[in-house]
């Protein structure tokens, strides 16, 4: 679902989580960080994605690890609270809407158990010229600066530091991180990792 070269986990956040842990890569591509959290010893990973073509090569590359294909995102087949861990990574980067944004870490709610993790991962706004201009072009198009448009003809985003803040108020954030993240194109992007619990049920 990404433009990304990657975007690596941060594994001692995941210390804590049994390797029995139901865990699910949203945006998962064709399978390359499960298959690290696999070598960490986790052994209940699966994974969903936009396009048929990364989920078939997936299922080739791992045939143990379940993949499956979004016909309708964000709506996912899990049942509620069934998830220990999910991973968000550089996914919304391609979900440049508020409204849609919030549909989705609201999905990703609704199938973890309370106190499970979201692992997100994701680009924030860049201070180069190249990447303020376009931001400056598209902001009053799109109603928020932050999105641009690439070569191909996407719609992308990148986000202020302090953007999730309102995106995961159903969330306590127990840690974040700073990354560089080396993009398809060549380019070096500054990035941000959150590790947030869901809350608690009364």
């Amino acid at each position: 679902m990404s433009d990304l070269d990657s975007q690596t986990a941060y594994m001692p956040w995941l210390d804590d989580v049994d390797g029995r842990a139901a865990i699910l890569d949203y945006g998962c591509g064709y399978g390359r960080t499960m298959q690290a959290l696999e070598r960490q010893g986790f052994t209940d990973l699966s994974g969903v994605d936009t396009s048929p073509g990364m989920i078939s090569r997936a299922r080739t590359l791992h045939p143990t690890m379940h993949f499956a294909v979004l016909d309708a995102p964000p709506v996912l087949a899990h049942p509620d609270a069934s998830l220990d861990v999910v991973l968000l990574f550089a996914v919304l980067t391609c979900v440049p809407g508020n409204d849609a944004q919030r549909r989705l870490v609201g999905e990703l709610s609704r199938v973890l158990k309370p106190g499970g993790v979201l692992y997100l991962s994701d680009l924030l706004l860049q201070g180069d010229r190249r990447n303020r201009d376009r931001y400056a072009r598209c902001a009053e198009r799109y109603g928020t600066y932050g999105v641009f448009e690439t070569g191909d003809g996407a719609v992308c985003r990148h986000h202020p530091s302090d953007g999730f803040t309102s995106l995961l108020a159903g969330f306590e954030i127990a840690d974040t991180r700073r990354i560089t993240v080396a993009t398809m194109n060549g380019h070096e992007s500054k990035g941000i990792q959150i590790l947030a619990r869901r809350g608690q049920l009364c």
